[in-house]
């Protein structure tokens, strides 16, 4: 039977990720480092790529809200929501760091979380082997993803430089989590698949 009262906290949960300022417990990593002098090209290039980061934790929000739905076991659920709460400080701060840059967030958010949190209930409904399998994988690309804007940042650029590292060493520990509660190997297919619709997104939000 249908918990209304579970979907209007869902729902809720929904419109805060996508409309409201995120809430964080920890400071912003790099908020001392003063800001480095760059150009109009620059700050375009950091808040664009600031931009697709913040567009990655909404999809995070939205698989880790999917998956915790239908997760089993209570211990895998209270770890999917650990982890949904850091990526809440993810989204706090690279939406500070989009604004201190003169950016703006992705008018895509509402779609991607959309297809996130229906691609993470599937997800979940699998199993919760499959499920921490889909997260620890998901974590593990994120990272990649990661290095490569850290190596695009412009050099000079310390304080969106120091987001991004306490970012990846989060998404590490997020994968590790995963395995360590027993989250399964993907197919390479499914891997291949979820690389696929990752650079679709990512392109897209660069300009969008």
């Amino acid at each position: 039977m249908l918990d209304l009262n579970k979907v209007i906290i869902e729902f809720d949960k929904g419109l805060r990720t996508l409309f409201a300022h995120a809430p964080t417990l920890r400071p912003l990593p790099g908020k001392d480092i003063p800001d480095a002098e760059l150009s109009a090209e620059e700050k375009r290039l950091a808040a664009s790529l600031m931009r697709i980061n913040h567009s990655g934790e909404i999809c995070a929000q939205a698989l880790y809200q999917g998956q915790a739905l239908t997760a089993r076991n209570q211990e895998v659920k209270a770890a999917l929501e650990q982890a949904a709460w850091e990526e809440t400080e993810h989204l706090n701060w690279t939406e500070t760091r989009i604004a201190e840059l003169g950016g703006r967030t992705s008018l895509l958010n509402p779609l991607w979380y959309t297809g996130s949190l229906a691609l993470g209930a599937l997800a979940g409904a699998l199993g919760d082997k499959w499920n921490l399998g889909f997260l620890a994988e998901t974590e593990r690309q994120v990272e990649k993803h990661l290095d490569s804007h850290l190596g695009r940042l412009p050099q000079q650029d310390e304080r969106s430089r120091a987001i991004l590292e306490q970012m990846k060493s989060d998404e590490i520990q997020h994968a590790n989590t995963a395995l360590e509660h027993g989250g399964a190997e993907l197919p390479p297919p499914v891997k291949a698949a979820m690389q696929m619709s990752s650079k679709i997104m990512t392109k897209t939000t660069y300009w969008v």
